[in-house]
């Protein structure tokens, strides 16, 4: 037997046999055009046409973060920008698949450095590359494997188009050599409830593993190939127990001795509604707004604005619903919010700052989810993004009291702000900790960059310390301490947060039933020894085995 060891995702055990994605195409070479140019760029043309028709049929089967991608990469296929330059190449006499692998590589350089959300999208065009290429070549790209039985999916990563189409019934568990616990491939697995092992760097990704039998552990983030009869039964035996703790009754989330922590689920539109509602979540915990503002050119209406959030909180009648105002601006461009550009976009002008920049957009916003509430019978509590420190708080709070809101809190993604937790607390409502950019900003290390995947782990001890204080002031001051990012969907972290104070875990719809099941077995004094131990660990491997040997693990 061999193992290998990598970032977990999930909970649930997976045994079978893997199949093995096929590598991405080669660069291609750099031979002369052959025919003529306008021939070659017509070409081409049809290529762009057919990978658009392609990823549209996949969007029509897609849903929640999976469409949000793919919705994505139809904009970037369709580009005239990216056409007109392989075009400009082609009229240089450079072949079609050199002159589209140029141009995307060009563009991938160009949004790696715009800040986060335009650095998210590189997987995007490395994918579109591909794509146009094979079309233009007339060869097959890369994909899933297509299989009669359920399986293993080994690959060096996965597209985002790939990622989003999975088929959950038939793949048992992801395995990548790249990737982070917030990558594509890692989200979509939460979103699907696939497990799955990212960044698992030295495992083989050529076709001699197919066929192989193997375990996938997202716990203990292993994967063993070719394990023992017994091993195999222990594992069916452990996989048993796991599908009946999680296919329980869908109560609401609680400690072993009945000590409550919320349950609640990120949104991003109304199509995410129904999962939530069949996960039992216990409201929302997260409410994207983005999607209102991105697709826009100008800011939309106040009226736009109401009806499309009263998709949203009609689906939580009695319900509390978190909504993160827009969390846009240097990252996320708008010619409407912040125009300038900026030589490092994830330190300027972005979240709240950019809000406050444009009081009419923050006050448009605010009243839209007043009004919004006040047609539905939801409880709408509303957060800003990326507020740094107690000046930015106090503004916030007065305007949105203003308004109307009576639940209005902050999202906790700055370290400076979990340094001074004490002196915010008393004048919020409540703090929602946004751990994915707060890993981020705590390591200067860009939460979506694969060479620095490794810093991406909320476990660091120098992270659960930030989550402490916010849990401490949180309770001193009697506030609600509620964690929206990545780190809820994992069960094993889950506890340790209850332990830190934050009684309140907003996640994907999939994952909530692995994280109530996980709840369930322990009491409050271990979820906190179990915090402690993870405190005083050294590293992100350590913390989490120090916190698991307290949990039984």
């Amino acid at each position: 037997m061999e193992s290998h060891h990598g970032v977990g995702i999930g909970r649930k055990l997976a045994i079978g046999k893997i199949l093995v994605m096929a590598p991405p195409l080669p660069e291609p070479l750099d031979t002369p055009l052959e025919g003529s140019a306008t021939d070659a760029k017509e070409k081409l043309k049809k290529a762009v046409a057919q990978v658009s028709d392609d990823l549209k049929h996949r969007l029509d089967k897609a849903h929640g973060e999976a469409k949000a991608v793919l919705e994505a990469q139809v904009l970037m296929a369709e580009d005239p920008t990216i056409f007109d330059a392989a075009a400009q190449k082609i009229d240089g006499g450079v072949n079609p698949g050199k002159a589209v692998f140029d141009t995307l590589a060009d563009f991938q350089v160009q949004y790696a450095s715009l800040g986060e959300y335009f650095a998210a999208r590189v997987a995007d065009l490395a994918d579109i590359s591909q794509r146009i290429r094979a079309a233009v070549t007339g060869v097959e790209v890369p994909g899933i494997p297509e299989s009669d039985e359920p399986f293993i999916l080994l690959a060096h990563d996965l597209a985002p188009a790939d990622t989003a189409t999975l088929d959950p019934s038939k793949v048992l568990a992801l395995v990548t050599r790249e990737g982070g616990p917030t990558s594509h491939t890692a989200i979509l697995a939460r979103s699907f409830g696939i497990p799955a092992l990212v960044g698992v760097h030295d495992l083989d990704t050529s076709d001699a593993l197919s066929g192989k039998t193997a375990i996938v552990d997202p716990i203990s983030g292993d994967i063993r190939i070719d394990p023992s009869a017994e091993e195999i039964a222990a594992a069916e035996a452990k996989l048993a127990e796991q599908i009946k703790a999680a296919s329980g009754p869908k109560t609401p989330g609680a400690l072993a001795d009945g000590t409550k922590v919320l349950l609640l689920a990120n949104v991003g539109s109304g199509a995410d509604v129904p999962g939530a509602q069949e996960a039992a979540a216990e409201g929302v915990g997260l409410f994207r707004t983005e999607f209102l503002f991105l697709s826009s050119k100008n800011a939309p209406s106040v009226e736009k604005q109401k009806e499309e959030y009263k998709k949203v909180l009609a689906g939580f009648p009695g319900q509390k619903v978190t909504v993160r105002l827009l969390d846009a601006g240097a990252d996320k461009p708008l010619d409407f919010l912040n125009p300038d550009k900026e030589e490092n976009p994830a330190l300027g002008l972005r979240g709240y700052r950019a809000l406050a920049a444009n009081p009419q957009i923050l006050r448009d916003q605010l009243t839209a989810l007043k009004q919004a509430e006040e047609e539905t019978e939801a409880e709408v509590w509303v957060m800003a993004p990326m507020i740094s420190d107690l000046a930015e708080s106090i503004e916030f709070v007065k305007v949105a009291k203003e308004i109307g809101h009576t639940q209005v809190g902050i999202m906790a993604e700055v370290p400076s702000l979990a340094l001074i937790a004490d002196k915010i607390a008393p004048h919020v409502d409540f703090f929602s900790i946004g751990t994915n950019d707060l890993t981020q900003y705590t390591f200067a290390a860009d939460r979506l960059l694969g060479s620095v995947a490794n810093f991406q782990d909320a476990w660091h001890p120098a992270v659960l310390k930030l989550i402490k204080s916010l849990g401490d002031a949180g309770g001193a001051n009697s506030i609600s301490v509620g964690v929206c990012g990545e780190a809820a969907s994992d069960p094993i972290m889950a506890v340790v947060l209850v332990g830190l104070g934050c009684f309140s875990l907003s996640m994907s719809a999939n994952a909530i039933a692995d994280v109530r099941s996980e709840l369930k077995k322990y009491d409050l004094e271990t979820a906190k020894k179990a915090a402690t131990a993870a405190l005083d660990a050294d590293s992100a491997v350590t913390a989490r085995d120090a916190a698991m040997k307290v949990l039984g693990y």
